[in-house]
C-alpha cells in the first residue's frame, strides 16, 4: 500500500510550499459514476453535477490552499464508504422528511413538547461521516507536524452547522462555511435583566429585508447588480457560541429580485472582506476534481479492488500538482499555458525520442533539439517558448 499522504506532502514541500504564503485547510467530497456491482465502495451518493443520487464512488479530498496564489494542492483522498448501519439510519432519516412533508401529516401543538428538556450543546455527537472527516484532518496535521501554520478550515454549505463546527475546532482549526440563505439568526440581547432566572441572550430575530444599518460594512453597485455587505455577530438556537456571521444581499436593479448569500465562521476576528475571500477560495478545490476527471481518469478507471481503487484515485489528484509544476516553467512565457498543452509537449517528445532509435545515426545535437522543438508544438492549443530540455 502506498502512503499517499507522505507522498502528497514530500512533493508539495518540496515543489510547491512558499514560506510567505499563508494556507488554509480546505476539504470537499468528489463523486465518480461508476457501473457495475462489483467495485469496492460502490454505492449511491448525491451528485451536485446531476442533482440527485447516483451509483458511483465517493472521495473526501483535503487540500492546501494559498491566499498568495489563489490554487488548491490536494493532500489527502480517503474512499468513502458507508456501513449498513449508516445506509439504513439514512434511509431512515430520509422517509421521516417525507412524512413530515405530507400536506395530510397531522400537526402537533403549538409550543414546546411537554416534558422536553434542555439540549447540552458543549456535548456533540459527531455523526460517522464528520467522525472520519476529523479523523483525516488529524492525520493531516500530523504529517504536516507544525512546518505550516494552518488556523481556518473551509468547508461547503452541507457542515455549516454545529456539528461541524465541533468538529473542526477538535481540531484546533477555525471553520468557514455557509449557512441557509434563511437561516434563524438573532440578534444578542442587550437590555435589562428580567430579575429572575438566568439571563437572557437572545434577542430579536434577524430580518433579512430589513437589517439595520449599524451592520452594513459595504455597498457596490456594479452590471446593473447592487452588493451590501452586512456583518456582525450573531446567534443561532442551534450553535453553543456566537457565530461571525457576513451577509451578502445582492439586488438586481432592473427587476428588484433579492439574493442572499449568509457566511460564517467560529473566528469572530475576521474582517468580512476576509471572511469573504477565505471561502471563495474554497472553489479550488472543484477546479481540481474537475482536472481530474477531464485530464488525469478519476472518471475512467476500471478497477474494483480496494486498494488498486485507492491508488487510482490518490494518482489522479497528485497528477494535478505534478502538472502544475511542470506547467509552471512554461506559464512564465505564456499564462495560459493548460495542461493539454503540457501533454502535448510530452507527447511529442515521446514521439521524437522513438523515432530517433531507429536512425541508423543520431543527427546533430543542433539538429535534434530543433526536432524536439517543432514535434512539441503539433496539437498544442497554446504554444510558447519550450523551458524544458529534454533532449
Amino acid at each position: 500500500m502506498i502512503p499517499w499522504a507522505t507522498v502528497f506532502w514530500v512533493f508539495f514541500r518540496a515543489h510547491l510550499c512558499h514560506p510567505d504564503d499563508v494556507y488554509l485547510l480546505g476539504g470537499a467530497e468528489c463523486v465518480v459514476t461508476q457501473s457495475g456491482k462489483k467495485t469496492y465502495g460502490l454505492d449511491r451518493f448525491f451528485s451536485s453535477l446531476y442533482g440527485k443520487p447516483v451509483p458511483g464512488l465517493s472521495f473526501f479530498t483535503l487540500s492546501l490552499i494559498s491566499t498568495q496564489q489563489r490554487r488548491s494542492y490536494p493532500t489527502m483522498v480517503e474512499q468513502l464508504v458507508r456501513t449498513e448501519a449508516e445506509k439504513v439510519a439514512t434511509q431512515a432519516k430520509s422517509h421521516q422528511k417525507t412524512q413530515q412533508r405530507k400536506k395530510n401529516a397531522p400537526k402537533g401543538k403549538p409550543g414546546r413538547p411537554k416534558g422536553s428538556k434542555n439540549k447540552e450543546k458543549t456535548h456533540v455527537p459527531l455523526s460517522p461521516e464528520l467522525q472520519r472527516i476529523q479523523i483525516m484532518i488529524h492525520k493531516q496535521l500530523q504529517v504536516i507536524g507544525g512546518m505550516i501554520a494552518l488556523t481556518h478550515m473551509v468547508l461547503d454549505g452541507h457542515f455549516g452547522n454545529h456539528p461541524a463546527v465541533h468538529m473542526v475546532r477538535g481540531c484546533g482549526l477555525h471553520l468557514i462555511s455557509k449557512l441557509r440563505h434563511d437561516a434563524a439568526l438573532y440578534f444578542p440581547y442587550d437590555g435589562p435583566y428580567a430579575g429572575r432566572g438566568p439571563r437572557r441572550k437572545s434577542g430579536d430575530k434577524l430580518d433579512y429585508h430589513n437589517i439595520p444599518v449599524q451592520y452594513l460594512t459595504q455597498t457596490t453597485v456594479e452590471d446593473n447588480l447592487h452588493t451590501r455587505i452586512y456583518q456582525g455577530q450573531l446567534l443561532h438556537k442551534e450553535f453553543a457560541q456566537p457565530l461571525h456571521v457576513v451577509i451578502l444581499v445582492k439586488t438586481n436593479l432592473t427587476t428588484q429580485a433579492c439574493a442572499y448569500v449568509v457566511l460564517l465562521s467560529s473566528d469572530l476576528d475576521l474582517s468580512d472582506v476576509q471572511l469573504i475571500d477565505k471561502y471563495s477560495l474554497r472553489f479550488q478545490i472543484e477546479f481540481n476534481f474537475r482536472d481530474t476527471k477531464q485530464y488525469w481518469g478519476l472518471e475512467d478507471f476500471m478497477h474494483v479492488q480496494e486498494t488498486a481503487v485507492s491508488n487510482a484515485a490518490n494518482f489522479s489528484l497528485f497528477m494535478v500538482n505534478v502538472a502544475h509544476v511542470l506547467g509552471g516553467h512554461f506559464r512564465n512565457g505564456n499564462p495560459h499555458f493548460g495542461v493539454l498543452d503540457l501533454k502535448d509537449y510530452f507527447r511529442g517528445h515521446k514521439y521524437v525520442t522513438e523515432t530517433l532509435k531507429l536512425l541508423p545515426q543520431s543527427p546533430e545535437p543542433a539538429l535534434i533539439a530543433e526536432i524536439f522543438d517543432q514535434v512539441s508544438r503539433l496539437g498544442r492549443v497554446h504554444n510558447a517558448e519550450p523551458a524544458l530540455n529534454m533532449s
